[in-house]
């Protein structure tokens, strides 16, 4: 085994042993028996997240941080702020070998238990997913220099309406997911940028966050695609 995919491999399986609560999703340990279409989902998941990873560790520029993992991102592609949608190539517009060169992804949500027809045909999208890698793809910078990553990197979710559902995160959870952002920082070169994608992140993460932009949920979009550009292209 390399030193990268050893790295990641430590790396994943010191998420993998984080436990759940009874209102937290672990994308890479735990199995959805209702919205997951394989028992294998877990591993599919981790084997994603360790494709997205091994590509990008060495040559990280940039570390864009946002809260949590949601229900349409990575609750079932295993990768933060990507949707399962986005990786099978249902999203012409994002070319899914700009998150996984080289590597087939696989669909872990069950179509029978979608909530519409077209998540049942395609996956599920997620609009932060959408707009973020729509915009990272238009940048002049390579895919591999950028880590899009969580404080909280698991999926916290509302269980009186059901696991379809995101709630914010507990000071904490967040603190426990400093931890692991810091094991992902300390993978990454030394100059690795830190960006909090929303004010939620930026206070969580302060002093070691110096740069921050909207978040292009609930009316952010237009924010975050001025902000961002210019943090990224000026330093690279």
């Amino acid at each position: 085994m390399s030193s990268t995919k050893h790295k990641v491999h430590r790396f994943l399986s010191s998420l993998q042993a984080y436990s759940s609560a009874m209102d937290t999703f672990n994308p890479w340990s735990d199995y959805d028996p209702i919205y997951d279409g394989t028992t294998d989902a877990p591993q599919i998941r981790s084997s994603q997240l360790k494709a997205y990873l091994a590509c990008r560790i060495k040559q990280a520029k940039y570390m864009l941080v946002a809260e949590a993992v949601g229900y349409q991102g990575g609750k079932f592609s295993g990768v933060p702020m990507t949707s399962e949608r986005i990786l099978l190539g249902n999203q012409p517009e994002i070319p899914p070998g700009i998150v996984l060169p080289n590597f087939t992804p696989k669909r872990t949500s069950c179509p029978k238990s979608a909530p519409s027809k077209t998540v049942q045909e395609q996956g599920y999208a997620e609009p932060t997913a959408t707009i973020v890698w729509g915009l990272l793809q238009t940048l002049p910078l390579s895919p591999w220099e950028v880590i899009l990553w969580n404080i909280f990197p698991f999926h916290p979710f509302k269980p009186e309406q059901g696991r379809l559902t995101n709630r914010t995160p507990r000071g904490a959870e967040l603190d426990n997911g400093l931890e692991f952002l810091r094991q992902l920082v300390a993978l990454c070169p030394p100059d690795v940028q830190i960006i909090a994608i929303g004010e939620k992140s930026a206070g969580t993460l302060g002093s070691a966050c110096r740069r921050k932009v909207r978040h292009p949920a609930n009316g952010g979009a237009n924010q975050f695609r001025e902000q961002l550009p210019p943090l990224l292209i000026s330093s690279s």
